[in-house]
């Protein structure tokens, strides 16, 4: 009997010691909320975990996207930025990556950031020849313009977005003006949301620019167009990225990657099971969609959105972590 205590308490012993060395590792950590929701819920996300499934102490820096990652690169600070759209600064990242100070460790999102021209499902089932922008331009009739029914609409992002300068081009690049079209200002993010909200609750056509993930997406059905050429990179940079290029041709919409960023010295003392399960996060577009779509409807904040992923999703969170964290996790909710 005395033998077998003596077993039991070395192996707990043995246990508290690994989850003691575990958390030391880990220890304070910085995590980087970007000023959209899906940065903000994952980042809220990957507090919880590694919280109390590894025992590291976290917290939430919010900030926008080119500083941080500006940052990170610079400075290898903050320590994780969940949800890293690396395409915005492709130097910026590879000089971080060789100077040592981040390293790229999976991708939240797979299926990358998706921008386009979008129409609402039930036109495109009522119309299932429009597959493409070239299509939709045919029937101008079909996404009327609010103010003049006569012509159509395509609905643009706010001034100052990159995907509003895109639209643009491609507005001209179409010759949608010429095919009865004008291209409408939305004014602000509230306005493009609203836009479409108002004629998809009155279920009348519309053509908008809009991206995902997205909120917007996980209430509402929409249908992104095809561009019908393929992309070309060098005509992308030349002239489609570029404020009032005066040629812009026909070009497919790159996806966007998106990673998770990692700076190095943390990487190198997190410890295996972190960067494991930082390595395995994933979600589809739709899954996060959906979470913000109720985020939304119940105005919830990012650490409401982690937490109520985390009781309703664990068939799929559990295979991220390891089974001493899941038990943890769930403990804790």
């Amino acid at each position: 009997m005395n033998k077998l205590l003596a077993s039991t308490a070395l192996t707990l012993g043995l246990l508290a010691s690994a989850s003691f060395t575990q958390a030391a590792e880990c220890g304070n950590l910085t995590i980087a909320s970007m000023s959209w929701q899906s940065a903000e819920v994952l980042s809220n996300l990957d507090k919880v975990i590694l919280e109390e499934g590894y025992g590291c102490q976290a917290e939430i820096t919010v900030g926008d996207a080119v500083p941080t990652m500006t940052s990170m690169s610079e400075k290898a600070q903050p320590d994780i930025a969940p949800e890293a759209w690396v395409d915005l600064l492709p130097e910026v990242i590879k000089h971080g990556e060789e100077a040592g100070n981040i390293e790229k460790v999976g991708s939240p999102l797979p299926e990358g950031g998706i921008q386009g021209w979008w129409i609402p499902q039930y036109l495109a089932d009522k119309h299932p020849d429009i597959k493409t922008i070239a299509d939709a331009l045919k029937h101008p009739e079909l996404f009327p313009d609010a103010e003049d029914s006569s012509k159509g609409a395509v609905i643009n992002g706010p001034q100052g977005w990159g995907g509003t300068i895109v639209t643009a081009n491609l507005f001209k690049a179409y010759e949608a003006e010429k095919a009865g079209f004008k291209l409408v200002d939305s004014g602000s993010a509230a306005g493009l949301d609203g836009a479409i909200a108002k004629a998809y609750e009155r279920k009348q056509g519309f053509l908008s620019y809009y991206w995902s993930p997205t909120s917007l997406l996980g209430k509402y059905n929409l249908v992104k167009l095809e561009h019908g050429v393929s992309y070309d990179a060098a005509e992308w940079k030349r002239c489609n990225t570029v404020a009032d290029c005066a040629d812009p041709k026909e070009n497919d919409w790159p996806r966007d990657a998106i990673v998770t960023l990692v700076a190095k010295p943390f990487a190198e003392r997190a410890g295996p099971e972190v960067m494991d399960y930082l390595k395995k996060r994933s979600w589809s577009n739709d899954t996060v969609n959906k979470l913000m779509a109720w985020m939304t409807d119940n105005q919830a904040t990012g650490e409401d959105g982690a937490k109520h992923f985390l009781k309703e999703n664990e068939d799929l969170w559990i295979k991220w972590v390891s089974s001493e964290a899941a038990e943890k996790i769930k403990a804790s909710l």
